[in-house]
């Protein structure tokens, strides 16, 4: 086991959600995850045998069969076109993470528990990228820098409170932007929690289809 593999082994036996498989290779991945039916699976993108996307497609793979395990998907690099590939039909219960944020234990473990709770947790450098593409008639164009600023930090799994304190401005003020911003991405009124994961993904679906 490489160094970083340990140390991320290491933090998750810390964790409070108990490890039910350590797997070497995306073929056993996807053998032992469809066994176990864990509530999340963190998935390095590059893994044995072939070391380009085969725990990304493992990922995919285990998604399609059981769209109800929730996937953390940590990567090198900044690849937004990954986060669509994962997110599919099916966007509750997905994160892309870069792994430098693994150094934040503290985040990382609570993207975990997001994630394995049904929410999303996606790298700001992702929400930065896509956000980066807008282009001319884009409905991200309706939404204030503000609002944009409050999208990417849901995006980033934060609650109303996170995103308070790292905007630096009041929950109360948090509360209206994220109302405002759900009337114009024209989100209906449904269940808050799937109501913020679908804000997200609006503009990340919008995004790549603009990019190909």
């Amino acid at each position: 086991m490489r160094p970083a593999e340990a140390f991320l082994a290491q933090i998750l036996d810390d964790a409070p959600q108990p490890v039910v498989a350590r797997c070497g290779d995306a073929d056993d991945l996807l053998r032992r995850t469809l066994a176990h039916r864990p509530d999340v699976m963190t998935v390095d993108v590059r893994m044995p045998p072939g070391r380009e996307d085969d725990g990304l497609r493992a990922a995919i793979e285990v998604r399609r069969r059981e769209p109800g395990i929730g996937v953390l998907i940590l990567s090198q690099f900044c690849e937004p076109a990954y986060v669509m590939g994962l997110i599919g039909e099916h966007p509750e219960g997905v994160g892309y993470l870069l792994k430098e944020r693994v150094c934040d234990v503290a985040a990382f473990v609570n993207a975990v528990t997001h994630v394995a709770a049904g929410g999303s947790a996606l790298d700001p450098e992702v929400v930065g990228r896509l956000l980066g593409r807008r282009r001319r008639g884009d409905p991200l164009d309706l939404l204030t820098d503000r609002e944009l600023a409050v999208l990417a930090a849901m995006a980033e799994g934060r609650s109303n409170l996170g995103i308070a304190r790292s905007l630096f401005i009041s929950q109360a003020a948090v509360e209206k932007h994220v109302t405002a911003l759900f009337r114009k991405l024209r989100i209906a009124s449904a269940d808050t929690e799937h109501r913020r994961v679908r804000a997200v993904l609006t503009y990340l679906r919008h995004q790549h289809r603009r990019a190909d």
